[in-house]
Order: C-alpha cells, then structure tokens, then sequence
C-alpha cells in the first residue's frame, strides 16, 4: 500500500468515531441502480469534526492512495480476495476515488471493512 500506516489507522478512528454517532441516511427513491452507491448520502455534518479532518485527509491522498482506501473497504467486504489487490485498486480509479470520502463515508460499516481488509493483507492498526 502506498498510504502510511499512521495515517491509514488514523482513518480507521474517525470513520469509527463518526459512525458511532451518526446512522447513514439512504434514500429509498433513485434514477440508475449504476448510481445507487452516489445515493447514499449523509446528514450534513459540516461542523463534525472527524468527517472534515476524514475529507482533509482523503482529498490530500493522490488519486492511488484514494484508490487504495476504497479497495481497502472493497477487500475487507469480501468483494475481492488479496490476490486480487491490484485488480481491485485498478477498478476503484476514476469515479471512487473521485469521491472517496463520501463513497467511503456513506457505508455504515467502513471502519470495519477497514480493519478486515488489512487482516486479509496481514497488516493492521494493533
């Protein structure tokens, strides 16, 4: 991975401590089952801290590393294995990683499909 290990845990935490406090808001109505993920929207929290210091940190990754964060969530998912790494960066360039925060940000569970896709890469925050 391309993303400092620190960094990483530390997105870990506030992805954590921000879906502690708040439940992702998906509507139910939508045009395209191809844009249902950009359906998924949250609550507006521009005075929460860990989701601007969360975008912060995401938007000042290069495009790889956003890549990286989101086939990160994709692998701890059960979406691709480990030997599918790059294969699954690879898919994740260009619209994912556009809007990594929010695409990350709007899965109730990223900070556990964090987690689990660093053990399948036999790392993690511990």
């Amino acid at each position: 991975m391309h993303i400092r290990h620190e960094t990483l845990c530390s997105l870990i935490a506030m992805a954590r401590e921000f879906q502690a406090k708040e439940q992702v808001c998906i509507p139910q109505d939508g045009d395209s089952s191809s844009e249902d993920w950009a359906l998924q929207m949250l609550a507006d929290h521009g005075n929460d801290y860990n989701v601007s210091e969360f975008r912060s940190i995401v938007r000042d990754l290069s495009e790889r590393q956003r890549a990286e964060l989101v086939a990160l969530m994709w692998l701890g998912r059960g979406d691709y294995s480990a030997e599918e790494w790059e294969t699954a960066v690879d898919d994740a360039v260009g619209d994912y990683s556009i809007r990594a925060a929010d695409y990350l940000l709007a899965h109730p569970m990223v900070s556990d499909y964090f987690e689990e896709g660093l053990i399948t890469l036999e790392m993690s925050c511990d």
